[in-house]
């Protein structure tokens, strides 16, 4: 199914780069809001951006998400020193296979890791990446509507 990611895991933070490496994953992508950056938030808290920064010593990183707010994407990018992209419309790869070119890396060899599956990981699975799943960094503070809907969706991926 093209929902079914490669992984599913309840936190990014369980990500493992040995794993990775055995999968010959050269790069890894991520979506920004609550994948990486509490939603909105606009702000990387110190733990993820250590745990970006120790996977940077090992694959090349970039963030690319759906937020169309330049000025919110400036301030993610800002922070950190691995490009961090807006405006993706996933799950069109136009901008995946883009990034995977910039970096001179095939997509079979790029992870994607993200928290919707019919954005994130159907955009991985349509540009030939490895998919990892995470639950939202921010569930506990999410809204019961949200919950619902990621409920819902995640029922996809079950079959």
């Amino acid at each position: 199914m093209k929902l079914k990611p490669n992984i599913n895991m309840k936190s990014i933070f369980d990500i493992n780069v040995f794993n990775l490496k055995a999968c010959e994953i050269e790069a890894v992508f991520f979506d920004l809001d609550s994948t990486v950056m509490r939603s909105k938030s606009g702000i990387f808290e110190k733990d993820m951006l250590e745990f970006l920064n120790r996977l940077g010593k090992h694959f090349k990183i970039a963030v690319i998400s759906n937020n169309k707010n330049k000025e919110y994407i400036k301030k993610a990018q800002s922070q950190v020193n691995f490009p961090v992209i807006g405006n993706a419309k996933k799950p069109d790869v136009k901008v995946l296979l883009n990034v995977c070119k910039d970096f001179g890396v095939k997509p079979a060899n790029c992870a994607f890791v993200g928290d919707r599956p019919l954005t994130d990981i159907l955009c991985a699975k349509r540009a030939g990446m490895f998919s990892i799943l995470v639950d939202s960094i921010s569930a506990d503070d999410e809204k019961k509507i949200v919950r619902l809907a990621r409920f819902l969706e995640r029922l996809s991926i079950k079959k």
